[in-house]
């Protein structure tokens, strides 16, 4: 027996000494990935949201795959001109701590999401470039302004997580209030996180009634979990450990998979050693083998489910040969192609993610880099994905999974690609102008904008390195009545999920 087998058996075995702990209305779900914080505004990053988003805190509008843009915390809204958008809200809701919600706690959550005192993702994200400022009406009813005009707002306000007003704008909070369907009970920080549902929640009682967060980074052991009835869903399981046709559910997912390419130092900083990078990886070698069969090459950030999505452009072939000319050329221009680059990757990140990145780097070395491979934990890769950037850097490329389940580029953008934008490796005028004048437009216009951006990064700036439109794979234990969703690698609502 190979060394890989005998430590699955090894994993398998220690779980089924493990007794089984479910219980009729409880559920037990294992995730790759431990949270490093749990505040509301963080939760459009995906170990985050799989716990917080929906759960605990819900947003005021709501994207649901197959049904378009649905209530949540809003019940309507209206175009009032001149970029306001008023919405009516939800009434007879209150928080985890027994208060009110009413339009305070929505000006405020907007306020803090936005602000400077703490750099909360889904503002950086998906309200950068603009301005947000909201008039309270009534107890129920608000007015939110985007400078410059977004045709979207009610949209874009599916990723607003709502907070009560006494939260504080200068720090994360540690224990998260909501006005969703389950309370957060209690973190055991490397053990669990445990939920409960929230007896005076303002929809229907959801069948499960409490649920325990257990953290295993080995695929096969979180496989194993279910299996044994250890635990009754893992959200992420590789592709080797989807074995069990009663199981196991696959899926196209809305998560892209890209190196983040830093454009500020050389050599990444010439378009033609960019251009060799995306020369050397031999995308279709990764498929069937390592991921998943239906796995798509990609070529811009987000998936084909996203209107504007540049179905004119190819991947970059594998060549080899043809990236160690260019490296040659630059090279004979004074370009210093020999010093070594950092590849960053992300642990746990999704299914043979490691397999995934050592592969990278052996195609890049091929092709003449000088290319080393560092892999972390996500609060540490985060400290290298996201500005500030640390000034003594040397070259890096940042290895992501990007998720888009919201059906525009508006999600993406900004902070991909913006010279402001929290994630942007790169700052091209062009690009600036472009993204405002695709988030301006509406309808063909707005969709016609954005294929034409989706090509200028891909073709012309040569901006990232494009990998995989990612399939999903998920593990349900056979008592659950539930099946994954374009959203279920970065959303998990308890609700959704019932018993046979």
């Amino acid at each position: 027996m190979n060394l890989k087998a005998c430590l699955k058996g090894t994993a398998l075995a220690m779980v089924v000494a493990l007794p089984a702990m479910a219980q009729d209305n409880a559920v037990t779900v294992v995730l790759s990935e431990e949270l490093d914080l749990v505040d509301p505004c963080m939760s459009s990053r995906s170990n985050i949201g799989r716990v917080v988003l929906q759960n605990i805190a819900e947003t005021v509008t709501e994207m649901v795959p197959g049904q378009g843009l649905q209530p949540r915390l809003a019940t309507e809204w209206e175009d009032m001109g001149g970029g306001t958008w008023r919405f009516h809200l939800r009434e007879g809701v209150t928080f985890h701590d027994g208060s009110a919600f009413d339009a305070e706690d929505v000006a405020h959550s907007i306020a803090r999401t936005t602000g400077d005192k703490i750099v909360c993702e889904i503002g950086a994200k998906y309200f950068g470039g603009m301005e947000l400022t909201t008039n309270v009406v009534d107890a129920n009813t608000i007015d939110i302004t985007a400078n410059p005009a977004q045709p979207i707002l009610p949209l874009l306000m599916s990723t607003m997580t709502v907070v009560p007003a006494e939260t504080a704008v200068d720090s994360f909070v540690s224990t998260p209030v909501g006005t969703g369907p389950y309370t957060f009970d209690e973190y055991n920080v490397g053990q669990n996180i445990k939920l409960s549902a929230n007896p005076n929640y303002w929809g229907d009682q959801p069948a499960v009634q409490s649920a325990n967060y257990v953290f295993r980074s080995d695929s096969a052991v979180r496989a194993a979990m279910v299996q044994t009835g250890e635990a009754d869903i893992a959200p992420n399981i590789a592709l080797q450990d989807a074995t069990s046709d009663a199981m196991d559910y696959s899926y196209p997912n809305s998560e892209t998979v890209y190196l983040r390419v830093d454009h500020n130092i050389a050599p990444l900083n010439d378009v033609r050693v960019r251009k060799a990078l995306n020369l050397a990886v031999d995308r279709e070698a990764f498929v069937g083998t390592i991921l998943a069969n239906g796995t798509l090459l990609a070529t811009g950030m987000t998936p084909p489910s996203t209107i504007g999505y540049n179905t004119d452009l190819t991947h970059y072939a594998y060549d080899p040969e043809q990236a160690k000319a260019l490296l040659a050329e630059a090279k004979a221009d004074g370009v210093d192609v020999d010093q070594e680059i950092t590849l960053i990757g992300r642990t746990g990140n999704f299914g043979n993610v490691l397999e995934t990145m050592e592969a990278l780097t052996a195609m890049f070395q091929d092709a003449g880099f000088n290319m080393k491979l560092e892999m972390y934990e996500v609060a540490e890769w985060e400290n290298f994905y996201s500005k500030p950037f640390a000034e003594d850097r040397g070259p890096q490329m940042v290895q992501a999974q990007h998720d888009n389940a919201n059906g525009d580029p508006v999600f993406s953008m900004y902070f991909k690609y913006a010279c402001d934008g929290l994630q942007s490796g790169v700052c091209d005028e062009k690009i600036d102008s472009m993204i405002a004048d695709a988030t301006a437009s509406v309808g063909a216009e707005r969709e016609a904008k954005w294929k034409d951006l989706f090509a200028y990064i891909h073709e012309e700036n040569v901006t990232d390195v494009f990998l995989f439109h990612m399939v999903g794979f998920s593990r349900v234990g056979e008592r659950l009545d539930f099946e994954p969703t374009i959203k279920t690698n970065s959303e998990l609502q308890l609700a959704q999920i019932s018993f046979k």
